[in-house]
């Protein structure tokens, strides 16, 4: 009886022993990522014993890493995209100042490949090790009929924790603040079905081992570059920091004034940073206008960091590749940012 149960479901397209397999693999591996905090992970919920704060608020996010993960297929090089998901998340609840505390992530496909899985799990246990966040949990979902064989789709979920009085809410925001940026390692997780669009790389994937003098690589291998994770340079700037921008989805006008109080507004000098060749590429094979690069991708800037004129050099000096790239003006119309 048990027998037949499994072989139909097999032919169904799930298969539950090879999914066991797996899951101890990936259990193996979160292990090696617990903090001490952690209590336990092998009930139905994940437990982990909040220490050493007086009065501690929770952060949360969660985030995809999008259509990254057809390039990541296409190179067969999944560790990275594991590491992206880690590093998204992470940026995102420091934006608030917290410190990274548990990981739970979602990995669903057609058809279970193992080394696939193993890859994905090998590049988030990396991620997490390195801001000393646990891997508590997850979950891996065969899903045929849902996902084609080979495509798969990444979620995760984070758990921070900051002290009430330490939150970084861009409330102290006031004109002359100075904006600083710090450089992203290339197009991040977002802006990749345009990117694909204009390189053509769903149609020809091969165009992905074109290699590019101004690049100093090849496409694919730019276009798999790791999310920049900003917390372990971040984290001993915190107290000098009035607010923080998380550049993705939307650029700047989508992201900076999340954290803006009413009545003012930020200008960006684009002329102060580098642009990466990346971007340039783009908007030269896509014929892409200008507002719309800022508006899609980050252009080069990952995090925007605002903070008073007087802690600048203190915050540079934690933050050498930080740069000056705009400031905080009064405005009173819907405009929040303005780029010139």
């Amino acid at each position: 009886m048990k027998s037949t149960t499994k072989e139909a479901y097999a032919l169904a397209g799930v298969d539950i022993s090879l999914a066991d397999k797996v899951k101890k693999i990936i259990a193996q591996q979160a292990q090696t990522t617990f903090r001490p905090e952690v209590i336990g992970s092998k009930f139905f919920g994940s437990m982990f014993q909040l220490k050493g704060y007086r009065e501690p608020v929770l952060v949360s996010s969660t985030d995809g890493v999008g259509t990254k993960l057809k390039i990541a297929s296409l190179l067969n090089k999944n560790d990275t995209v594991g590491m992206d998901i880690v590093n998204h998340c992470v940026n995102d609840i420091l934006c608030c100042g917290a410190e990274p505390l548990f990981f739970l992530d979602y990995i669903a496909m057609g058809k279970l490949r193992p080394e696939q899985i193993e890859a994905v799990i090998s590049g988030i246990v990396q991620a997490c090790r390195e801001v000393r966040c646990s891997l508590i949990g997850g979950e891996t979902a065969e899903m045929p009929g849902i996902y084609s064989r080979k495509s798969y789709d990444l979620v995760g979920f984070i758990v921070g924790v900051v002290e009430k009085k330490n939150i970084i809410d861009g409330s102290s925001i006031v004109p002359d603040d100075v904006i600083l940026g710090l450089p992203s390692s290339g197009l991040h997780t977002n802006g990749y079905s345009l990117a694909r669009k204009v390189f053509g790389i769903d149609a020809n994937p091969s165009c992905l081992n074109k290699f590019y003098p101004e690049l100093g690589r090849s496409l694919g291998e730019e276009l798999i570059q790791v999310h920049r994770c900003y917390y372990p340079q971040l984290k001993p700037a915190l107290p000098l920091i009035k607010g923080i921008a998380h550049i993705t989805g939307g650029g700047f006008a989508g992201n900076i004034p999340r954290i803006l109080p009413e009545g003012v507004a930020a200008h960006l000098k684009k002329h102060s940073w580098d642009i990466l060749p990346i971007f340039k590429l783009l908007q030269e094979n896509g014929d892409i206008k200008e507002a719309e690069m800022y508006r899609v991708f980050n252009m080069g800037i990952g995090m925007a960091i605002v903070c008073s004129p007087q802690q600048v050099a203190k915050i540079v000096s934690i933050l050498p590749q930080a740069k000056a790239i705009g400031e905080i003006i009064k405005r009173a119309d819907e405009e929040r940012v303005v780029i010139n």
